[in-house]
């Protein structure tokens, strides 16, 4: 193998697919596969739960494949001068030379033969979505899904194809967000259960783009492929039926809140704050004595806050408590203006719904309190 690449081409290539790299003992595991293809360089990271192949473009002396070390060689060529090319050649004893300008290195490799397949874009696409619809899907319901493998099908989000419509639903025991997007074609209908953490990495490399990225199924259902031009991010699927959170969903309210997301937000940082000292729990006070408003309030033995937040509010005044961390995740990942905050009482779910997008909808089990 004997070819050249530019040093930020190749610097971008290994940000992307280092991501996938496992911190496993198993030393392949550990490695970057290099693979001359379509007149340029094939790069490929996989922890067996995630693979990620960049294609980066170069010219081609002698085709060849190796692995290296995955980190040392990233960091080798962020080490380098950018706006030169970088020559990468292998030889005896799976020894991959790198020459860039004055500089000249050395790393040991392992045999491309003995690194995991990886599979890349082959089969036919099931849809396409516009890349920033799906990013800002991603953001706003995979944050959600459980970080506890005791329940490893909900450290997944629920990926339901119908029509021209994906339905994204991730839930833990104290949440759930959902949000439905259109696809760009027509799809039967399937479901899929994708891991969050293959999802946090598709959402970095999408872009902010109408240009589509595509979506594979795998014949045997286990994969789903995302590719991207010169990108693929391969992910497992996880086993079992998805628990039914429509059941879940409040079909009514009793109190209904308008607000202002940023001066929500503003108010329960500060709670937060005291929150964590204590059990974390941060109260609600909604339309209390017919005032247009909404108390923030939060207490523990090393103090206590308050904070008010106007709002348009119908129905009954309620008090709720929910986990500081929850509520704020909500309004920080949630990109909107305004809030409905819809109620039933301090015993049900708290019902967030962005102002204009009836298509998002985000549920929070509420905390019980002595109080």
């Amino acid at each position: 193998m004997k070819l050249s690449v530019m040093q930020e081409n190749l610097a971008r290539g290994l940000s992307v697919v280092s991501r996938a790299v496992s911190n496993r003992s198993l030393p392949v595991l550990t490695n970057v596969l290099l693979k001359t293809e379509d007149g340029g360089l094939k790069l490929t990271a996989t922890n067996l739960e995630i693979g990620i192949t960049y294609w980066v473009p170069g010219k081609i002396g002698v085709d060849g494949a190796t692995s290296v070390p995955a980190r040392l060689l990233t960091d080798l060529v962020g080490s380098l001068p950018g706006g030169e090319p970088i020559v990468l050649e292998l030889g005896e004893g799976e020894t991959l030379h790198i020459r860039a300008g004055r500089f000249e290195s050395n790393i040991k490799g392992i045999p491309a033969e003995d690194f995991p397949t990886v599979q890349t874009a082959g089969e036919r696409p099931i849809t396409r979505v516009a890349q920033k619809v799906l990013r800002q899907a991603l953001d706003e319901t995979a944050f959600a899904a459980a970080s506890d493998e005791a329940r490893p099908i909900l450290t997944g989000v629920l990926a339901k194809f119908e029509g021209d419509q994906l339905t994204l639903a991730a839930a833990d025991n104290y949440r759930i967000a959902v949000k439905t997007i259109t696809v760009l074609d027509p799809v039967e209908e399937t479901s899929v259960v994708i891991p969050a953490r293959a999802l946090h990495e598709l959402s970095r490399i999408l872009s902010d783009t109408d240009e589509p990225v595509s979506i594979v199924l795998a014949h045997s259902r286990n994969q789903l492929l995302f590719h991207i031009d010169g990108i693929d991010l391969v992910t497992r699927l996880i086993d079992g039926q998805y628990p039914n959170y429509q059941s879940v969903l409040p079909a009514s309210h009793a109190t209904r809140a308008v607000l202002d997301r940023e001066e929500l937000l503003r108010a329960v940082r500060p709670a937060a704050l005291i929150a964590h000292e204590s059990a974390n729990i941060v109260k609600l006070g909604v339309g209390l004595d017919g005032d247009g408003a909404i108390t923030v309030s939060a207490n523990a033995e090393v103090g206590d806050h308050v904070g008010r937040v106007e709002a348009a509010i119908e129905g009954d005044g309620t008090t709720i408590a929910f986990n500081a961390r929850f509520l704020a995740d909500v309004l920080e990942k949630v990109d909107a203006e305004q809030f409905a905050l819809e109620l039933n009482g301090p015993l049900s779910p708290g019902v967030f719904k962005p102002i204009g997008d009836d298509r998002y909808v985000h549920v929070v089990m509420p905390l019980r309190t002595t109080s």
